[in-house]
């Protein structure tokens, strides 16, 4: 379906999302995240996507808010703002849990909920001069919807510093921190995008969604409760017909049936 902000194209089974505000440096507002709300729903029932690449079109992946919806924002009463943080909170949430891949491919300025994607994103490649930051304490707000997956990617004690400051930080300190995944020339960021995508390909769809799940259940768990969670998952994908097939193939020395042709 089309949108207004929001550019979608399949290629093949990858599906590729671009913010589409490059005059705001696509920037959030109500619209986007109702845009982002909806694309996800349609995504997560989409059979034919094996993995999404996400970007921004312009100058930057997302400079976090858009100054006119923060300026409506200032007239909202709590429960108006409520509703407003709870849809924002759904939409981060329904990305991070996609049964597939999202690859996250950023360059210029991913600050506030431009670093929160960052976070629900499987894997970010970043251009060498990009920069993120946690920037809300920096308006007299902060970063709520998002904390849980920044946390999850970078830990307390440097989201108590970055919370803090509202800092902006370069590509290879996100990378050092977890937030960032590769690091390369922003000449070279499409090539290192394709190399995941192809990697993510190689692997067997059910499987990857399974393990993406199993990252969620095990995280925070200690080794005895994860015990027979772990052993219950390999069970039953050992025993399905991608698992079967891909132990096939391999012992057939032969690609196996997902595999990209």
């Amino acid at each position: 379906m089309p949108y207004a902000h929001l550019l979608t194209e399949r290629r093949g089974d990858v599906e590729h999302l671009t913010l589409n505000r490059p005059d705001v440096r696509n920037a959030f507002n109500d619209e986007m995240i109702a845009e982002l709300a909806e694309w996800a729903r349609r995504a997560r029932d989409d059979r034919g996507i094996r993995a999404v690449v996400l970007s921004g079109a312009g100058k930057s992946f997302s400079a976090g808010a858009d100054l006119n919806w923060m300026a409506k924002t200032v007239n909202y009463s709590e429960a108006a703002n409520l509703d407003d943080a709870e849809r924002a909170s759904a939409v981060f949430a329904a990305i991070d849990t996609l049964p597939f891949p999202v690859i996250a491919r950023v360059h210029g300025a991913a600050l506030g909920g431009g670093s929160g994607l960052a976070a629900v994103a499987d894997i970010v490649v970043a251009a060498d001069d990009a920069v993120f930051g946690f920037t809300e304490v920096r308006l007299g707000i902060l970063p709520a919807v998002i904390s849980p997956f920044v946390l999850a990617k970078i830990g307390r004690s440097a989201a108590r510093e970055l919370f803090l400051t509202g800092a902006r930080i370069s590509a290879a300190r996100a990378f050092a921190l977890g937030l960032v995944h590769a690091v390369t020339p922003a000449a070279a960021i499409d090539e290192t995008v394709q190399r995941y995508v192809d990697d993510v390909l190689a692997g067997g769809p059910s499987a990857i969604a399974a393990a993406k799940g199993l990252i969620a259940q095990v995280a925070g768990r200690t080794v005895d409760d994860a015990r027979p969670l772990t052993a219950r998952a390999i069970a039953a994908q050992r025993v399905s017909e991608e698992g079967q097939e891909g132990l096939r193939a391999f012992l057939d020395k032969r690609p196996p049936g997902w595999s990209p042709k």
